[in-house]
């Protein structure tokens, strides 16, 4: 009968144990009995913690069980898990007594078959094509003939050796080898790092920074190939600001990377001769420009050498043009001679003329005329000239500051000082007024004369 008050009865093994000895009882057996198990089943609700651990759920159509997989593991896988996604997990099952659960603690997580790995290919590409990443707008012109090609890809396989002979054979160009792992664990951050290490380079650093990019890879299984489908990957193509031509795989294997770079090539061989022009073929395009050129530079000289005759052909000859400009000369020339001869008949009878006046008798009687003629002006300015009468006792008066002949009183009084001209030299004076008193402020220059 049951009582109220547990006690321990004889010959009783069972003690009661505590939830914790219960759930670390349970926690060793579960262990030791699935230390190892492979589950297979969809992923829902995965999560990503600031630690790094990765919770998540795998399910079937029949149960569900809770599963976790530490940073390290995370951090080695070599996709990105989604929801949605059929993987196969190895683990170990363990308990977590917190909350009486029992989950699997993941170690490995893959792709269950290439189905699934499809499946999360066209999930991204999905995604990746709504963010605008595949638009034929962002896609960038290659360069005709860039100077400087980098190449990212493995430094040994035979990629890196088929993109350099093409490049020699066609037009020798200076490559630059960004070496990386191109699958497995890491391939993708390498390729990624590779992609934005070309982009941040310099433009005038010590290395050259290269004017395109190849992306590239040999073929492979979806598998091999995956290094390519990665985000890391798919983002830094997106983002580099160098055009992109990617070479995965073969022409009839497709990966992200080939719908967000600029162009893709079927082939690393192919990359290369879309890389670069054919050098002979440019020659020879050069030449033909050339000769097309000159035959235009020809073709034009003849068609105006042949303008130019027809047109020598309708004008008039040289001496219809000239030939009445020639008798006009001629006449011109013959009526200067004419002209000529006229002129010098009348200067000659003019100077014959002239020279019959010119006897010297004519000139004898001309020259006494106006001797006669001479000799009455100077009698007549004897006559008239003042300084005559001075030798008659006559004076000349004038103004002394101007020199003006003084005719009246008046003239004298307003002169002031005045220069009075003998026959034998002037004498300065002061004009007095009426009562005999000098005018204010005279003084007399020679004392006594007034």
């Amino acid at each position: 009968m049951p009582r109220l008050v547990a006690e321990g009865r004889e010959g009783d093994n069972d003690a009661p144990l505590s939830i914790g000895e219960l759930s670390q009882k349970l926690k060793r057996m579960v262990e030791t009995e699935f230390g190892h198990v492979r589950l297979r089943g969809e992923i829902s609700g995965y999560k990503r913690a600031a630690s790094g651990h990765v919770y998540l759920a795998l399910k079937d159509a029949d149960a569900v069980i809770d599963g976790v997989m530490w940073r390290g593991a995370a951090d080695r896988l070599p996709f990105r898990p989604q929801d949605g996604i059929e993987v196969v997990a190895t683990g170990k099952l363990t308990t977590y007594p917190g909350r009486s659960k029992y989950q699997i603690v993941i170690e490995r997580m893959e792709l269950a078959g290439e189905g699934a790995l499809m499946a999360l290919f066209e999930k991204l590409k999905a995604q990746l094509a709504g963010e605008g990443l595949f638009d034929v707008s962002r896609k960038q012109p290659l360069p005709f003939a860039p100077k400087v090609i980098g190449v990212v890809t493995s430094p040994t396989g035979a990629v890196i050796r088929d993109i350099l002979h093409r490049l020699a054979d066609r037009f020798p160009t200076r490559v630059l080898v960004w070496p990386v792992k191109v699958q497995g664990d890491g391939a993708a951050a390498e390729v990624a790092a590779a992609v934005r290490g070309f982009d941040a380079m310099p433009e005038n650093g010590p290395v050259p920074r290269p004017d395109l990019v190849i992306v590239a890879r040999g073929g492979g299984s979806i598998e091999d190939l995956w290094a390519f489908n990665e985000e890391p990957v798919v983002r830094a193509v997106a983002a580099c600001r160098i055009p992109i031509i990617s070479a995965v795989g073969h022409e009839t294997d497709t990966t992200l990377c080939d719908f967000v770079a600029d162009v893709r090539a079927p082939t690393p061989t192919a990359a290369a001769e879309m890389a670069v022009p054919v050098r002979a073929d440019l020659s020879h395009h050069v030449a033909t420009l050339a000769l097309r050129t000159e035959r235009c530079a020809r073709r034009y000289h003849e068609r105006g050498n042949e303008r130019l005759q027809a047109l020598v052909r309708v004008l008039p000859r040289r001496d219809a043009l000239l030939g009445p400009q020639r008798q006009k000369a001629d006449d011109l020339a013959a009526r200067l001679d004419r002209g000529l001869e006229r002129r010098v008949t009348v200067a000659r009878g003019i100077l014959d003329r002239a020279g019959g006046a010119l006897r010297p008798a004519v000139l004898e009687r001309k020259l006494e005329g106006l001797r006669h003629r001479l000799e009455g002006a100077r009698k007549l300015l004897d006559a008239v000239n003042p300084d005559n009468l001075l030798q008659r006792g006559y004076v000349r008066v004038g103004a002394k500051a101007s020199g003006k002949v003084i005719a009246s009183a008046a003239d004298a009084r307003a002169a002031g000082a005045l220069t009075l001209h003998f026959r034998d030299g002037p004498v300065d004076a002061r004009v007095e007024r009426g009562g005999g008193k000098p005018y204010a402020g005279d003084k007399p220059e020679q004392p006594g004369l007034f």
